[in-house]
Formats: C-alpha cells, sequence, structure tokens
C-alpha cells in the first residue's frame, strides 16, 4: 500500500472544507447582491417613472393634446420609457420603438424584465392620472395615463459580478493564508508524534526503553500508544531474556548429562574389563541417555506451554478429581516401593476447563515430586475442593521442606535445591516450571508451602465450571468462545 503524508491529508481535507463553505458563502452572497441592487433599482425606476407622471400632470394643456417629445430630459438618455392616456393615444416615449404593443399587453405586473432591441431591461408599470384644465368650473378632465419606464440591467448584473469576484478572490487570499498557517500548526502540533517516532527508532535489542518525551507523554491522544508500545517492550524484553536464558540453562544442562555419558563411556575404556562390568556400565550409559531425552522431552514441552498460543478445539470440561484419581492409581507403585502412602481426597465435584492431558500433566508432576522428596513411611496427600468461584489442588508430603531461601526459586526452570539430589531422584529442574506455565495457561495460580523438616505442600487453584453448567465427563468438549458443544 502506498504511504501517505498524515499531514497532508489534514490540510487538504481542512482546505476542502473551508472551499466547500467559500463556495456556499458565495453563492448566498451573490443571491443577496442580486435582490439587493434590483431593489434598488426598482426605487430608482419608480422615481424616475414618477418625474415623468409629474411632467404629464404639470403640463399646461387645456386643449388636451400633450405631446412629450422625448426633449424635456425626464429620463437619463439610456432608458426607456412610453406613456398612454385612456383615449389610446400615446402622449410620449423616448427609444422604445413597438412600445405599444407592450402598453396593450395583459401582463399588469408592476415589475417585469423585457428585452427590447437585444437589450435587457427591468420595467416598471406605473399608472397615474392627468387632470385637464383643472381650473375648469366643473374640475377640469380626469384623463387616466400608463406609463412603461425601464433601465437597462446590465449595469446592474456587472455590480453583482464584482461583488462576487470580490468576495472569491478574499477566499482564495485567505485558504492560502489558512493552509500556511495550517501547516505550520499541524507540524507544531505534530511535534511529540515526531519525538515519539525518533524515540522508537533508538529501540534495540540491546536498548529496550522508549524514553518518550515529555510531551507525548502528556499528550491526551498519544498517552494510550506511549502506554501501549512500552508494555509490548516490556513483554518482548522478558521475551527475550527468558528465550536467552532458556538457551543457556538447556545447554548447560544438555552439556552435563552428555559430560556424564562421556565419562562413562571413557571410563569403561580406560582397562579391560570382565563382561559384567562392561555390562554394568552399559546399563549405566542408558540411564544417562534416558534422563537426557527425559530432560528434552520435557524442555520441548515447556517451550510449548510457554509459546501462549492458545489451543481451544484441546480444551474440554474436565472432573479435576477423575483425573487426580487416575494419576494417583499410576504412582500408586511407585510410592509402594518407596514405602510411602498415597491418599487422595477428592470426593468434592470440581469441573474445570482445560486440556485433560496438560492437567494430567500438571497432576503427575506434583504427586512425583512429592514422593521424590518424601521418606519412607511418610504419607503423600492430595487433596480436591472448592472454594468459591476457584477449584483447589493440594498436594502435600511430609519430607523435609524447602528452605525458605530456597521456595523464591522453585518455579525456576532447571532450579534446584540440592544439586546433588538430581541424578539420585532423576529429577531434570523442569518439573515445577512446567507446573507454573500449565497453571497459568489456565488463568490460576501455584505456590508453595513448606515447613523445613515438616514437609511441603504445593497448592494449586483453578477457575471453576459454574456448577449451574451440565456435568460432562472429560470426553465431552465445549468450546467456550464459540458457545457450540459437541460429543
Amino acid at each position: 500500500m502506498k504511504t501517505y503524508s498524515l499531514t497532508r491529508r489534514l490540510i487538504t481535507a481542512v482546505l476542502l472544507v473551508e472551499l466547500c463553505s467559500l463556495l456556499a458563502l458565495i453563492g448566498i452572497a451573490s443571491v443577496y447582491e442580486a435582490i439587493s441592487h434590483f431593489r434598488a433599482l426598482d426605487v430608482v425606476l419608480r422615481g424616475r417613472a414618477d418625474s415623468v407622471l409629474g411632467a404629464v400632470q404639470d403640463a399646461e394643456d387645456p386643449e388636451d393634446n400633450l405631446m412629450l417629445y422625448g426633449t424635456e430630459g425626464l429620463a437619463p438618455k439610456r432608458d426607456i420609457y412610453i406613456v398612454r392616456d385612456d383615449r389610446g393615444r400615446v402622449i410620449g416615449s423616448q427609444g422604445w420603438p413597438g412600445g405599444e404593443q407592450e402598453l396593450a399587453s395583459t401582463d399588469t405586473r408592476e415589475f417585469r424584465n423585457l428585452t427590447v432591441g437585444g437589450i435587457r431591461y427591468r420595467v416598471l408599470r406605473r399608472p397615474g392620472l392627468r387632470v385637464v384644465d383643472p381650473g375648469d368650473a366643473k374640475g377640469g378632465v380626469a384623463r387616466h395615463v400608463i406609463i412603461l419606464y425601464g433601465s437597462r440591467t446590465h449595469p446592474v448584473w456587472e455590480r453583482v459580478r464584482n461583488a462576487i469576484a470580490f468576495y472569491a478572490l478574499s477566499g482564495l487570499l485567505l485558504l492560502v493564508i489558512t493552509g500556511v498557517v495550517l501547516l505550520r500548526l499541524l507540524r507544531g502540533g505534530l511535534q511529540p508524534l515526531y519525538e515519539l517516532v525518533e524515540q522508537a527508532g533508538k529501540i534495540s535489542v540491546t536498548s529496550w526503553n522508549l524514553g518518550p518525551s515529555s510531551q507525548a507523554r502528556y499528550v491526551r491522544e498519544l498517552e494510550p500508544l506511549v502506554s501501549a508500545i512500552e508494555s509490548a517492550l516490556l513483554r518482548l524484553e522478558q521475551s527475550f531474556a527468558q528465550q536467552r536464558q532458556f538457551v543457556s540453562d538447556a545447554a548447560h544442562e544438555l552439556k552435563t548429562s552428555v559430560a556424564v555419558v562421556k565419562s562413562s563411556l571413557q571410563l569403561l575404556t580406560m582397562r579391560t574389563r570382565s563382561a559384567k562390568e562392561y555390562e554394568e556400565g552399559l546399563e549405566r550409559v542408558t540411564v544417562d541417555s534416558e534422563r537426557m531425552e527425559e530432560l528434552v522431552a520435557k524442555m520441548l514441552t515447556l517451550a510449548r506451554l510457554e509459546e501462549g498460543g492458545e489451543q481451544p478445539e484441546s480444551y474440554r470440561i474436565v472432573e479435576l478429581g477423575d483425573v487426580l484419581r487416575d494419576v494417583a492409581e499410576h504412582f500408586r507403585t511407585l510410592a509402594s516401593f518407596h514405602r510411602i502412602s498415597l491418599a487422595v481426597n477428592a470426593d468434592t465435584s470440581t469441573l474445570v476447563f482445560c486440556d485433560p492431558d496438560q492437567l494430567r500433566l500438571l497432576c503427575s508432576n506434583l504427586i512425583h515430586n512429592a514422593i521424590q522428596h518424601s521418606g519412607a513411611g511418610t504419607e503423600v496427600r492430595a487433596i480436591v475442593s472448592s472454594q468459591g468461584e476457584l477449584a483447589q489442588l493440594i498436594v502435600e508430603d511430609d519430607g523435609e521442606g524447602i528452605p525458605e531461601d530456597v521456595l523464591p526459586h522453585v518455579f525456576d526452570r532447571f532450579y534446584r535445591g540440592d544439586p546433588s539430589r538430581s541424578r539420585r531422584t532423576g529429577g531434570t529442574g523442569l518439573g515445577l516450571a512446567i507446573s507454573k506455565a500449565i497453571v497459568l495457561r489456565y488463568h490460576g495460580a501455584i505456590r508453595l508451602k513448606s515447613n523445613p523438616g515438616h514437609g511441603t505442600s504445593a497448592i494449586v487453584t483453578l477457575p471453576l465450571v459454574p456448577s449451574t453448567t451440565q456435568r460432562t465427563d472429560h470426553r465431552t468438549t465445549r468450546n467456550f468462545e464459540k458457545g457450540a458443544v459437541t460429543s
């Protein structure tokens, strides 16, 4: 898509609006000017027609044979008029050949526009009364007269056009001035945005600080953008740091595992050994290889969980107690082998909406972790309950507990409070990190509460599906986002 200038678009839009307003103003002003000038012309016509009528009335004509010859200076030379009495006799005219036809017209409007000799005129029809020999004993003879008086309209239209030209030129000049002023004002007004763009251009993988100017931060329209950019940068920085830490931790763990396998093989080749010794050495190498394979598998699982991509098609309404009981049965043999009692209390109905496989992995990690850190003759307890709108899962043991200074780091990847335990217990340092990633994926919370020397409790809370929802086993799917139910 072709780039464009926001400043130019805004200025063009404003100027177009102003131009449309100017055209509308010129149109309105033109109508007003035309009406005003023609009203003034009508007043002039009345005055000049009255002058002609006065000349007719004041003429000394006892014989009733008055005639005007156009030399009396009654009207300007460019005007036209014609006068007729009630006997049909034209008693005077000026510059109006064929005016008798207009006198005979049935159009009795006071004002009308006519074309005479190819010239447009504004014509007034003025009736009047003339008294012949008013000194007579009978009061004289009354004669009605009709006067048609016209004046050219061209000068009026010329004045209207001059007014329109004045308005148009003034408006265009104002448009040019407005455009220049708008350009300066917009550049000044957009300066905080330019500064924000400049600051954003300095962001790099080694510098995640936006550092916007104070103007951009305090501009109401830009403040949400600044906050959004800073929030995105913070997440990106955390993501990059997380990735770097993950790569570093993974490389270290793999290097250690490879070194263990390599040292085991080197130990076998240092001298000639018996078949039994070779067999025992290969078994250790196999165990170390399986541990390395488990480590890689957990790393991939954690990476997929931390991708953040939602997969709602795999979500189900799951009975947390059913899943916990299944997992507990799976670990019951291991617990018996270590002479540990495994108790499950999951009688409360607790429906959660999540991926059943990930929920099973969460329960497995917590129970396996509790068994690994419990001594013979102790008990591991897994309890499911509901609290308000939350489902709660507690897995507690009577093991050695976790020191207070270690607790804040137990969910860090590859973190082990006692590194010497890893080979004995088979832990990879990823179990709790994976558990935390699973819980956060479903908007839950997880924490550890420990009393050194007396045991540890892992407490998980997940959003509870409302009890009014029809209970469905874990094979029933419900797409919450689409509101569709499928089995």
